[in-house]
């Protein structure tokens, strides 16, 4: 693709202008319009000076050029208007999740084999460096068999953060903790470990029935289809602040542990006849005032997207890579549903 990539950026709420942001910062990116349905003036826009549109429908009726649209509006709207964007023969990043049904998911992918167009899914934790260096280690087969995996995810999502009247919590727009929270963690468990199987879990609602339409914590266990074990540990309960997210593997020639507040930093390397490299320092959390999100490697996801389109490289994590991350959430969630229309 020759000149600039020219960007759209559809939401334009926290992650729609780290995009935005990312994009103009881009050598090799340009902006060329933002949509959202608030107003411009309530979302502090001034800065982009680009066309404004309030719906998707409004900027492809004004006939703007571009090549890819970046969909950061809330996850329930993910699968239909990326299905819209890639209609019109161009390409999309889709902020995870990338639906909140397989289903959803299959349909997005239809659409871009039939148009020949990429689907960029945004999975930005895999380009920290703790996540890198393990997905070498793992790849490599240095730990042997792997025998057990845990991933711990406690994090804090109070009031401030549910607010009232907007999606969050909700369950067609929200769809769930795992969606809209954890679902990077499951993606790095996916990214090195593969596809899951036996599913268990123990689910619970503790501190939100007034704010969300869903749990906030659970006990997930299941058995990798390529063996061992694992397990995945999560609440949105946590007082105060986030505490950690966590990944420990327990392999037949070592242990690692890589915790901190996001998955950031490796605690344990405890592999025989293996000297641990030194890591690049992880960039720190995006900030959103009241609450804290994943690392900010955005800049990473919109070069990787500038290189694919130009050739140079290709997709850090593609649909089916973002299909998969659904459908292990999806069934997860209907261990949780049997659970909760039983009791």
């Amino acid at each position: 693709m020759e000149g600039k990539i020219k960007f759209v950026i559809v939401g334009a709420g926290h992650i729609g202008k780290r995009h935005a942001t990312m994009v103009m910062e881009n050598q090799e990116s340009e902006l060329v319009a933002l949509i959202d349905i608030q107003s411009q003036e309530n979302l502090g826009l001034e800065k982009f000076e680009v066309p404004f549109f309030n719906s998707l429908e409004d900027f492809l009726a004004s006939n703007i050029e571009f090549d890819i649209a970046s969909i950061c509006t809330p996850n329930g709207l993910h699968a239909d208007q990326s299905i819209q964007v890639l209609s019109q023969n161009k390409h999309v990043v889709c902020e995870k999740p990338m639906g909140l049904s397989k289903d959803n998911c299959e349909k997005v992918i239809f659409k871009s084999l039939q148009m020949s167009k990429h689907v960029f899914c945004v999975m930005q934790n895999r380009y920290s460096p703790p996540s890198e260096w393990i997905k070498s280690v793992v790849d490599q087969g240095v730990l042997g068999k792997v025998y057990m995996v845990q991933i711990n995810c406690y994090w804090n999502r109070d009031d401030r953060y549910y607010k009232k009247g907007g999606w969050k919590g909700t369950q067609d727009l929200d769809g769930g903790t795992l969606f809209t929270q954890f679902s990077h963690f499951i993606d790095i468990m996916y990214w090195l470990f593969g596809d899951i199987k036996n599913i268990k879990g123990k689910f619970a609602d503790f501190n939100h029935q007034d704010s969300t339409d869903f749990e906030d914590s659970g006990f997930v266990s299941f058995d990798f289809v390529q063996g061992g074990m694992g397990s995945l540990n999560y609440s949105t309960s946590v007082a105060g602040q986030n505490l950690e997210s966590s990944i420990t593997i327990i392999g037949e020639k070592g242990s690692v542990k890589i915790g901190g507040q996001y998955m950031n930093e490796v605690e344990v390397c405890n592999i025989e006849g293996y000297e641990m490299p030194e890591l690049a320092p992880t960039n720190p959390g995006n900030d959103y005032g009241s609450y804290k999100g994943s690392a900010a490697n955005h800049h990473y996801v919109i070069q990787n997207v500038v290189d694919t389109l130009k050739g140079r490289n290709i997709a850090t994590t593609n649909a089916l890579e973002g299909l998969k991350v659904v459908e292990i959430i999806e069934r997860i969630y209907k261990v949780r549903d049997e659970q909760f229309n039983t009791h």
